[in-house]
C-alpha cells in the first residue's frame, strides 16, 4: 500500500526540477499561475450563472427540482452530462498512465461497459420508472422491507463518499502543487475552495442544476482532451491521419489478452467485470440513475443509456491515445518519466507540453472532477433525506429545511474524508476506486439480484449483517487465493461478493416463498 501523497510529491519534484532546469523564470511561472486563477475564476463564474437561470426557470427551490429536475431534463443534454460525470478527474489522469503498464488491455472493460448499460436499460430503468421512485433503493423496501432499505441507501453513502472523496483528492493534490503551493496557500484551502464551490451552485435547485452543468463540464472537459491530443501531434510532427501509426510506434497497442488467464488483464476477466461494473457504479448507483429519472418518460431516459454507453467507449479510447503519445513524445524528447502512471501527464502537461496544454490540463482535470461530485454531493443529499430520513415531501417548509442543512452538512464530511484520506491501492487511483467499488457496492448487487431473480422474502433484520459479511469473507478469500493458488482477483470481486450476498440472503430466507406483502415506503 502506498499513501497518493507520496506518488503525487514525487512528480511535483519532477515538475520543480524540470521547470527550472529549462530557464523557466520564476515570475513567468507565477504568471501562469495567476493566469490559472482566472480561468478557475471564470470558469466558476459561469458555472453560478447556469445555476442562477436554472433556479429562475425552475420557480425556486422545490423539492421535486432537487431531486430530480422536475422529470423534465432533455435525454440528450443528460447523456452528454453522464460522460463528463464518469469520465473524472481520476479517470483524466489515471486512463492515460495505464499504457506504460497495461497496454490497451483497459479497452476490454470499457467494451464490457457497455453491454452493462444495456442491462439497465431493459431491467432496470423499467423497474424505477414503474415504481415511481425518486430514490433507487425504494425499491428495496419494496421488495424486502424497511432494514434492507437503508441497508442499501447506506452502502451507497459509504461507497459514494469513499469514491467521490478519491476522486477529487487527486485533482486537490495537483492543483495544489501546479498553482496554489505557489502563493502559500494551504491544501486544505485549495479542497475547501472546491467542495465550497460544488455547495454553491448545487445547493439550490440540485438536480436541476446538475444536469446543466455537468454538461458544460463535459464540453469543457472533452475539448481539453481533444486539444492535448492535437497538440501532442503537432509536437511530434505528424498529422491526425498518423495517429495509428503512432501508436503502433508506442509499442503499447496491445487490447486483448488470452493467454494467460492468470493474468488480472485476462479478457474474459476484464469483460465480464466490464459488464457488472456500470450495473452496479451506474444501475445500482442513485448518483448516476438520479439524472436519468430526471428524464421525461421511460423511453428517452434508455435512449439516454443507450447512447451514453456508446460514447463512452470513444472517449476512453481518446485517453489511451493520449497515454501512447505521451510514452511516444517522452522517448523522442529523452524525457525520464516517473514510477507512477499517475504522475505522467500531469508533469508531461506541465513542464514539456507548453503554456497553453497546462491551462487546459488544468481546466479539464477540475471539469472532470466537479462533473463527477457535484453530482454526488445532490445524490448523497437525496438518499440521506429520502432514504435514511424518510423526510414528507408534502410538508415542504420542513422538508426544505431539512434537504438545505444535510446537503451542507454532507459537503462537510465530503471535505473532511478528502483532507484525511489516507491509503490508496498501490496500482493506479482508477483501479482504487473499482477496487474500493468492488467491497462496498458487492453487497448491493447480491441484493438486487435476489430480489429480481427469486420470488423468496428475507428475515429483513438479518440482511444487514449479511451485506457486511460478505465483503469481510470476499477479502478473506481473495487472501486466500493468491497465498495457494498464485490467483490474484482483479475487478472480478465484485461479482464474487454479490454471489456471496445472494447465497447468505438464500440461506437465511424463511421457509416459505413468495413476495412479501410490501412495505410502506415514503420513496
Amino acid at each position: 500500500m502506498q499513501r497518493l501523497l507520496s506518488r503525487v510529491s514525487v512528480w511535483v519534484v519532477f515538475l520543480s526540477g524540470v521547470c527550472f532546469s529549462n530557464g523557466v523564470h520564476l515570475l513567468k511561472w507565477l504568471y501562469l499561475c495567476g493566469m490559472f486563477l482566472w480561468i478557475f475564476l471564470g470558469y466558476f463564474l459561469l458555472l453560478m450563472l447556469v445555476s442562477s437561470l436554472v433556479s429562475r426557470r425552475s420557480g425556486g427551490e422545490q423539492g421535486d427540482a432537487f431531486f430530480l429536475g422536475n422529470r423534465r431534463s432533455p435525454w440528450w443534454i443528460v447523456s452528454i452530462g453522464m460522460v463528463g460525470a464518469s469520465v473524472s478527474g481520476v479517470s483524466f489522469v489515471s486512463v492515460p498512465g495505464m499504457v506504460r503498464a497495461l497496454d490497451f488491455t483497459y479497452m476490454q472493460t470499457v467494451l464490457g461497459f457497455f453491454f452493462g448499460y444495456v442491462v439497465i436499460a431493459k431491467v432496470l430503468l423499467p423497474l424505477y420508472y414503474r415504481l415511481n421512485l425518486t430514490s433507487v433503493y425504494g425499491y428495496l423496501g419494496e421488495r424486502f422491507g424497511r432494514v434492507s432499505h437503508r441497508t442499501g441507501a447506506s452502502f451507497f453513502l459509504l461507497s459514494k463518499l469513499i469514491g467521490a472523496a478519491v476522486r477529487l483528492y487527486v485533482v486537490v493534490f495537483i492543483l495544489q502543487y501546479l498553482v496554489f503551493e505557489q502563493y502559500g496557500i494551504p491544501m486544505w484551502i485549495t479542497a475547501a475552495g472546491l467542495v465550497l464551490m460544488m455547495w454553491l451552485y448545487t445547493y439550490r435547485t440540485g438536480m436541476k442544476t446538475i444536469v446543466w452543468t455537468d454538461t458544460l463540464q463535459t464540453v469543457c472537459m472533452l475539448a481539453a482532451l481533444i486539444l492535448i491530443v492535437w497538440q501532442l501531434i503537432r509536437l511530434l510532427g505528424f498529422g491526425v491521419d498518423d495517429l495509428p501509426a503512432i501508436v503502433r510506434r508506442s509499442g503499447h497497442a496491445r487490447i486483448f489478452e488470452f493467454s494467460d488467464w492468470h493474468s488480472r488483464q485476462y479478457f474474459w476477466k476484464q469483460f465480464l467485470s466490464g459488464v457488472f461494473i456500470p450495473i452496479v457504479m451506474t444501475g445500482l448507483d442513485q448518483d448516476m440513475m438520479q439524472k436519468n429519472l430526471s428524464c421525461r418518460t421511460l423511453r428517452e431516459s434508455q435512449r439516454n443509456m443507450y447512447v451514453y454507453g456508446l460514447a463512452f467507449i470513444p472517449v476512453n479510447l481518446l485517453l489511451l491515445v493520449l497515454g501512447a503519445l505521451l510514452l511516444v513524445y517522452a522517448g523522442q524528447a529523452g524525457i525520464a518519466l516517473p514510477d507512477s502512471g499517475d504522475q505522467i501527464l500531469p508533469m508531461m502537461a506541465s513542464a514539456y507540453l507548453g503554456h497553453a496544454v497546462a491551462v487546459l490540463f488544468s481546466l479539464g482535470i477540475v471539469a472532470a472532477a466537479l462533473s463527477s461530485a457535484d453530482s454526488a454531493l445532490t445524490a448523497l443529499t437525496t438518499s440521506f433525506v429520502i432514504d435514511i430520513l424518510h423526510v414528507d415531501q408534502s410538508r415542504e417548509r420542513h422538508a426544505k429545511r431539512v434537504r438545505m442543512i444535510s446537503h451542507a452538512g454532507i459537503t462537510l464530511v465530503f471535505l473532511l474524508i478528502i483532507i484525511l484520506f489516507g491509503a490508496l491501492n498501490n496500482t493506479s487511483a482508477i483501479d482504487a476506486v473499482y477496487t474500493i467499488v468492488s467491497y462496498t457496492y458487492g453487497p448491493l448487487l447480491g441484493l438486487y439480484a435476489y430480489g429480481l431473480l427469486t420470488h423468496r422474502a428475507v428475515r429483513d433484520r438479518l440482511v444487514p449483517f449479511i451485506a457486511f459479511m460478505s465483503p469481510v469473507l470476499c477479502y478473506l478469500l481473495s487472501l486466500w487465493s493468491a497465498h495457494c493458488w498464485g490467483y490474484v482477483f482483479g475487478y472480478e470481486l465484485l461479482m464474487l461478493n454479490g454471489l456471496l450476498t445472494f447465497f447468505g440472503l438464500w440461506i437465511t430466507s424463511p421457509h416459505h416463498a413468495g413476495r412479501p406483502k410490501k412495505a410502506k415506503t415514503t420513496c
